[in-house]
């Protein structure tokens, strides 16, 4: 399934071996820039020490086998942020990140609602599981408007949300 869509202000395309060297190319530079110490304060320690071009390709890699990566880019073909989708049965994990800069100007929500709109009409997901640490409030905020519900379980400060794609697009 090609995960890659387009919603007002973003073009977000799926990463994976097919793609083309300069796609490659592009968001290997743009990694160091994006991965900044408030990026990644409150993600596993993958995440951490990205701040070289060899570094970004060696992190790519592994992300690459470890789950489908899209990247976001702006109308100008910016790199701004990622979405991560981890498989699981008939559950998708998600995860995003946007660079420091694009915070605040509402692309989180653009983001995840086009993921969600593209979820609910061309996959076998049930449903899509988020998991944010429990001081990221803006995230949590950003769930809850999406309409993510909280799940009771918490693993070492991190909440979980959970949003029914049953329940139609948004």
């Amino acid at each position: 399934m090609n995960l890659s869509f387009t919603t007002k202000r973003l073009n977000v395309i799926e990463i994976d071996a097919s793609s083309s060297m300069v796609e490659h190319h592009q968001l290997t530079i743009a990694l160091p820039a994006i991965l900044t110490p408030a990026v990644v304060a409150n993600l596993p320690g993958y995440f951490q020490g990205i701040d070289s071009i060899a570094a970004a390709e060696k992190w790519l890699a592994n992300m690459l086998n470890e789950c489908s990566l899209l990247m976001v880019q702006s109308q100008h073909q910016e790199v701004v942020g990622l979405l991560f989708i981890y498989t699981e049965s008939h559950d998708a994990h998600i995860g995003y990140l946007l660079a420091e800069q694009y915070w605040g100007q509402g692309l989180a929500f653009e983001l995840l609602q086009g993921f969600i709109n593209l979820a609910g009409t061309k996959s076998h997901w049930h449903k899509l599981i988020a998991g944010v640490d429990e001081s990221n409030t803006p995230s949590i905020k950003l769930l809850k408007k999406l309409a993510f519900e909280e799940q009771a379980s918490k693993e070492n400060g991190m909440l979980f949300y959970e949003f029914n794609l049953n329940q139609g697009k948004l």
